[in-house]
């Protein structure tokens, strides 16, 4: 699928609350970056951050940080969680991008949006309060970089919704479910930590199977029909993509893995 650039998306997103700027930095310490260090869980290809948000409000006693690389998609992850702090008084994306650009242009560094993360614009005191008490921030990155944020250990859970199925054999170590991958969850992920993996595409969904054995996981549950699995679909929580294609009829296949025990 192609993406379709948004003007002005980096400058807002160099600008936002919502997203963690200083992400080395932050390596080893990202409990610090909320208001309670409860286990950290991360969803890898976050889109829209709907189902991130949605986890965040069902699960107040777990953090959680949502993985997005594409600037034109995490910039609607933006405006929805805007949404959510100030309702309907929440800025559009154009004014997003504008007041970005203002705050940026303002500092004189229109031409290096990458120095808008030392750039804060003016926040509403309902918007200061949202963002100090929220349990979730957005992190723009490439999922191949996931041990250069976080330290060995330091991720509860993985959450991987709808990924690129990557149909072509030369591009399956791209696979989010590849044994590529594989390892650098085991690194990442405390002992005991799991994937959760859901998609729509059976040729994946074997893929990944075949994957997680053969890499020495403990694979904990799996289904080929989710919605009609009552232990699996308790407490299930869609994304845009699962309500829409199994709307459809079209079945959602889940599973639930551990790393292997060193």
């Amino acid at each position: 699928m192609r993406l379709r650039n948004i003007p002005g998306s980096k400058e807002a997103i160099d600008t936002s609350h919502f997203v963690v700027h200083d992400s080395i930095a932050q390596k080893g310490h990202w409990k610090e970056l909320f208001s309670s260090p409860f286990p950290l869980y991360v969803e890898i290809g976050m889109g829209k951050g709907r189902f991130l948000m949605d986890m965040a409000a069902a699960h107040t006693d777990r953090n959680f940080i949502g993985i997005e690389m594409y600037s034109s998609v995490l910039i609607r992850a933006i405006e929805k969680a805007e949404k959510r702090a100030l309702g309907e008084n929440a800025p559009t994306r154009a004014q997003m991008i504008q007041s970005a650009r203002s705050e940026l242009q303002n500092d004189g560094n229109l031409e290096t949006p990458s120095a808008g993360s030392a750039l804060r614009p003016v926040l509403s005191e309902k918007r200061e309060a949202f963002i100090r008490s929220c349990n979730f921030r957005f992190l723009r990155l490439d999922a191949r970089e996931l041990e250069s944020v976080f330290a060995p250990g330091e991720i509860a859970g993985i959450y991987l919704n709808f990924s690129d199925p990557w149909p072509k054999d030369r591009h399956a170590h791209r696979r989010l479910t590849s044994r590529q991958f594989l390892k650098r969850y085991e690194t990442v992920l405390q002992p005991g930590g799991t994937i959760e993996f859901k998609t729509d595409n059976l040729d994946l969904f074997r893929f990944s199977l075949t994957e997680i054995r053969e890499a020495g996981w403990d694979l904990l549950a799996y289904t080929f029909d989710l919605h009609q699995d009552p232990e699996l679909n308790e407490g299930n929580i869609m994304t845009e993509y699962e309500e829409k294609f199994s709307s459809r009829g079209n079945k959602i296949c889940k599973l639930i893995a551990r790393k292997p025990d060193v």
